[in-house]
């Protein structure tokens, strides 16, 4: 791969990384809301729906870690697997 083309691919790259990450912060917002908030008495959030956001966001990120670290070991495996097969 070329200088230029390196450089096209980790832009490229990077601005998925982006969109992934704003896609998980919108989702995480979106879940957790329409989830905590069921009144609309004031435009502050009262404590147990702040409880409630707190713990969906915590549970949120806990899953998509544990989710990203699975993907990991799987690819990890499937990496070993495939050396291996060649080694055979």
């Amino acid at each position: 791969m070329t200088p230029v083309q390196q450089q096209d691919f980790l832009q490229h790259l990077e601005s998925q990384q982006r969109k992934d990450s704003l896609a998980m912060y919108n989702n995480l917002v979106f879940r957790c809301f329409d989830e905590c908030s069921k009144s609309f008495r004031s435009k502050r959030l009262d404590d147990g729906e702040t409880k409630c956001i707190n713990v969906c966001a915590e549970k949120f990120i806990k899953l998509t870690s544990r989710v990203a670290l699975r993907f990991q070991d799987i690819q990890q495996q499937k990496a070993k697997d495939e050396a291996a097969g060649v080694q055979r």
